[in-house]
């Protein structure tokens, strides 16, 4: 049984293995609310999860470390249990999805732990180090569904209370609910007012279907940038922790996590994966009810692989208006594209880019289209933009 004493004795044994993780003002986030960021991807491996791997390995007894641990994972409870087992001498079998991202595959395998890459999804994963555990007798160490990983994760709470003791509201990040059922067990045990609000990506809202349902249900499939919280099922121990201790469940887009992911990095200076994300993308595009509260939004990991940054900037630039597209018909004649070119730059808009074609067969012969993609500052920017293109008699058809 979890219970506030180990949660406790837990933050002992990682006093001296992990950092106390900061917790920034973020008064952007949501101008209507009072955001705080608990900076756990800035911990040691870049994420939460070794909270939870290092005090469940802690506690092992000589037999089981003797015979190794083998341990499923997107990425980051790889790297806890990699660590943990560098630290404490014991051989660590991983069993990773084949689409994790590179840069955690490598940092894996750099604290000395055998890699297995499995075809498919986290839970496919799962399923071949069950296989792994039962044919070589490795322990297992469950990812979320183990009540001394949630023991561990549950030191995240004990911070949070003795950092913003009046705190009214947090937002956590869930996959398979290890994080949100440890932070919410410590935080209502100590301060039952605080609301506690879980966030899946819309991709992957097994926790969240299955509270609908009133009974855990595994999804199909699931589908998101955020590859951390990418969970088809949600644990027996977590569900029924989160039905019991979190206020609610909400969802949010890839879109808005990326967009949530700019704001980070461009506002706070704080780089962070998909999942590390979700939880200040609710507070930005507000899916929950947090105006006037004292808020913190638990920042779980910093992973990101580098190769899908820029993508992911990208679509966080035209969901928050940063950047549009427009297609244009025109005559092609002298002074239609200066004509754009200056509306467009009396507004304050950038183009970044031009490209020009041809009318198609049908059209007018003397016909062509140009796509323009413009730097803006906002949604009304762009809106005004447009505007002003249509005055000046242009035919946008796109954008």
């Amino acid at each position: 049984m979890i219970t506030l004493d180990k949660i406790y004795h837990a933050k002992y044994v990682l006093s001296d293995v992990i950092r106390e993780t900061d917790v920034i003002y973020a008064p952007h986030i949501n101008e209507k609310s009072k955001i705080y960021l608990k900076t756990e991807n800035l911990q040691i491996t870049g994420s939460f999860k070794v909270r939870g791997a290092y005090y469940k390995m802690s506690q092992l007894s000589d037999e089981e470390k003797a015979r190794g641990v083998v341990a499923c994972s997107a990425g980051n409870h790889a790297q806890g249990v990699a660590l943990a087992a560098q630290k404490a001498g014991i051989k660590a079998v991983i069993c990773l999805p084949d689409g994790a991202p590179i840069s955690k595959v490598e940092a894996t395998k750099s604290y000395g732990a055998e890699v297995k890459l499995v075809e498919g999804v986290y839970d496919d994963a799962y399923t071949e180090a069950l296989r792994l555990r039962d044919e070589l007798g490795y322990t297992f160490i469950h990812p979320f569904d183990d009540e001394l990983v949630i023991e561990g994760q549950g030191t995240i709470g004990l911070e949070l209370f003795d950092q913003i003791p009046d705190m009214e509201a947090v937002l956590v990040p869930i996959g398979g609910g290890g994080l949100i059922s440890g932070v919410a067990y410590a935080i209502k045990a100590l301060k039952p007012s605080i609301k506690v609000y879980g966030v899946q990506a819309a991709g992957a809202p097994s926790m969240r279907s299955s509270l609908s349902s009133g009974s855990i249900l595994t999804l199909d499939s699931v589908s998101t940038i955020a590859d951390g919280i990418a969970v088809k099922k949600p644990g027996e121990h977590t569900f029924e922790m989160v039905s019991k201790y979190v206020d609610d469940v909400v969802t949010v887009t890839d879109d808005e996590i990326s967009a949530a992911i700019l704001a980070l990095m461009e506002q706070q200076k704080l780089v962070t994966e998909g999942a590390g994300a979700c939880a200040a993308a609710a507070a930005m595009f507000d899916k929950v009810p947090i105006h006037g509260k004292k808020t913190v939004c638990l920042l779980s990991g910093g992973n990101i692989d580098v190769t899908i940054l820029s993508r992911v900037i990208k679509r966080g630039l035209i969901m928050s208006g940063r950047n549009c597209q427009f297609t244009i018909e025109l005559i092609d004649k002298p002074g239609q594209l200066e004509l754009v070119a200056h509306t467009i730059a009396s507004l304050g808009g950038n183009v970044t880019s031009v490209h020009y074609e041809h009318a198609n067969a049908g059209q007018d012969v003397n016909g062509c289209f140009i796509r323009l993609e413009l730097e803006t500052r906002n949604h009304d920017h762009i809106v005004e933009i447009r505007n002003a293109l249509l005055a000046k008699g242009l035919n946008i058809v796109n954008g």
